[in-house]
Parts: C-alpha cells; structure tokens; sequence
C-alpha cells in the first residue's frame, strides 16, 4: 500500500510537511500500546542471529535510524516500533535555531535521493536533553525495553569559528548523559564553515574538548563517534582514520550528505532548481563505502564504524558490513520504502547471514577488506 500511498499523496505534498506528517502518524501510533504492539509485530519480527555487540552496547540488530529524522528526540519509541535497532537523533545545538528559510528539502525520486539544507532546525540542546531525561525517568518502551540512542551534536550557525569548540562542549554537558553513544557532526555542508572543521589540526581540539566534557559530566565512558562527509580527499579520510585512533574514539559515522551533483538522472536543470544543499540517498551509495572501505583498511577493528549513504536494500548493508561497518543506518529509504522497509532488510541480511560462511554477523565485519589484504 505505500507505494500507492507515496505516490498519490505523499509525493504531492512538499516534502517537509509530508516529513511531518508521517512523524505524527508514527509518534500517534505508539502511543497506544494495543495499535502499538500490533503495528510492532508486523514491522519489526526478531532476528536473533543478528544481535549484535557495538561499542559496549547489546542491539537487537545493526540497523539504526540515521540523525535527522528525529531532530527534537520527540518520538523515539516511535521509531523503535518500526524495527530500527537503534536510534540516532538530532542534529543538535547548544542553541534552538529555526534552521534555513523554507523551501529547504527536496526529492529527486528518479535518483532515489534528497537534497536538503534544513541547517540544524531544532529545539536546542536544554530542550532536548530535558525531554530525554523525562524519557529515560519515565516507563520505558515495553516492545523495546532500553531502545539505544545516539546523540549527534553540531554547531549553532550564530557562533563563530572562534567559539565553536565551547559551543560543542555546551551541548556535551547537556546530553551526554542522556546519551548512549554521542556523535560529533563537523559534516554537515548546511552550516557555513562547519566542514573546516573535518581539518586534523582543528577537530583534534574540538574531540578532546568534548571528550573530557563527556567524562566529567557524566562518570562514564560514554561511546564518541565523529561523523565525516564524503567529499574527503582519500588522504584526509586517512587523517581521521588516525587522529580517532590517536584521540582513542569509539568510532567513525561514514558518510554524511555529500555537495557533488554527478551521475544524477534527474534534469540538470530541476536539480540546479533545487539550489544547494547535502544530497542524501542511492547517488551516495558507491562512494560512502569506498570512504567506509579505506577507513576499515587503515583502522582495522581498532574503530567501530557506522556505514550510512545510499543505504536502500539488505544487499547495500550487507555490503557495507563485509566493507568494514559493525553498524549501518539509513534515512532516505525510509521516505520511499516506507514503514515496511526495516523489516525487509532484516530479513534480507538475516537470510545473507545464513547463506554465509560467517556464524555471526561480527565474523562478516570487514571480510571483504581482509580478502583484500
């Protein structure tokens, strides 16, 4: 029905008011737990053999929903519902910001794509890191007891260069807490200036900022992950490949949205209409796991890495776990599968799993990489 559904309504209507609307039909959803458990035992069947272990954390599987889709952490069970494994919300600033003036998202369905600079649309770091405490106070999901959330901060546009590494640390004391594992975004192309951030000499200051905020706020070693852009030169892939090692991070999220316009199907000219912004979806897909391949190959499992970008089958995940991802996320999928797409890729991997020589999925982690070698 959702093809049906996409074409005939949702794709009629602009693009962030369909996001929403379908967010409120979710969030609408599990709050009622008899609609809430049925909807939960048509999307999201267990797979036992793919639990998987990722940076200290015990998961029902390794796919996660990617940041952006839950800005605000305002409908997390929600999403859990639909059989994500995990669930990676905002971007998040220290300070609420409305984000760039609409029209700022937009689909390119003959590529299976989006562009969009929404620039950090949300409620601020205290709004959210409020509203996560009053969560994990609260009755947790009963379909998904202890759902794994990732918290992904970046800069707030208003704050200069000079500031940005307090502005992070502003966010880290506020959420990391709240946080099972915490992602740095210095990736996003909707920021001004946030991707100079990606240089070595920059972010090693601002990681080990945010690092020792971590500790100190929080009395535990809370998983930190850096999330890169595509775009990288193949040698400062490598840099950061070293300098997480060097900073002793957890892990690295491959890829963010990328600012290349290649191979597109869609006329020049409707995509030039679009303007700029980060292109998300299947144009992504050969190029993130060239950068997630060259991460494992210089990393080894010394790092855990997330694959995410132009993730759209089990085919595509199962890829990016061989390339060297212990984890893997999605986003723009979602918007043209729709709810049943989790539960497809479950099976498709548990099924590639068990046509495998691999007993377990973190036995697949990286083999094509060691063939290669």
């Amino acid at each position: 029905m959702y093809p049906l559904l996409f074409r005939t309504v949702l794709q009629r209507m602009d693009p962030e008011q369909a996001h929403h609307a379908a967010f409120r039909a979710i969030r609408g959803s599990a709050a009622v737990p008899g609609l809430r458990s049925a909807v939960r035992r048509v999307t999201a069947p267990e797979y036992p053999s793919l639990r998987t272990r990722a940076f200290g954390l015990d998961l029902p599987g390794p796919f996660g929903l990617a940041a952006g889709f839950d800005k605000n952490a305002v409908g997390i069970d929600g999403l859990a519902m639909l059989g994500f494994d995990f669930v990676e919300i905002g971007t998040v600033t220290a300070r609420p910001q409305p984000g760039n003036d609409r029209q700022r998202l937009f689909r390119l369905p003959q590529d299976r794509a989006l562009i969009n600079r929404m620039g950090f649309n949300n409620d601020g770091s205290a709004a959210v890191a409020a509203r996560l405490a009053r969560r994990r106070a609260g009755v947790r999901s009963p379909f998904r007891p202890g759902t794994v959330v990732g918290v992904n901060i970046g800069k707030t546009k208003a704050v200069p260069e000079a500031e940005a590494v307090a502005d992070y640390v502003t966010s880290t004391e506020r959420l990391a807490a709240h946080a099972d594992y915490l992602v740095v975004n210095v990736s996003s192309p909707n920021t001004p200036g946030l991707r100079d951030l990606q240089e070595a000499d920059r972010l090693r200051p601002l990681l080990g900022a945010v690092r020792e905020a971590a500790d100190r706020t929080t009395g535990r070693r809370v998983p930190l992950l850096v999330k890169i852009a595509p775009d990288l030169a193949d040698e400062d892939v490598d840099s950061l490949a070293d300098l997480a090692l060097d900073l002793r991070l957890e892990g690295i999220i491959a890829t963010n949205t990328t600012i290349s316009r290649e191979r597109l199907r869609t006329p020049a000219g409707a995509v030039a209409a679009c303007g700029p912004g980060g292109l998300s979806g299947a144009p992504l897909k050969e190029r993130s796991l060239q950068v997630l391949r060259r991460l494992h190959t210089r990393a080894g499992d010394r790092l855990t890495l997330i694959g995410v970008g132009g993730i759209e089958t089990a085919e595509d995940a199962w890829r990016r776990i061989l390339a060297g991802a212990s984890l893997v996320q999605g986003y723009t999928a979602l918007v043209y599968e729709g709810p049943g797409w989790p539960r497809a890729l479950h099976r498709g991997l548990a099924e590639r799993l068990a046509a495998s020589p691999y007993a377990t999925l973190s036995d697949a982690v990286g083999a094509d990489t060691r063939t290669d070698t």
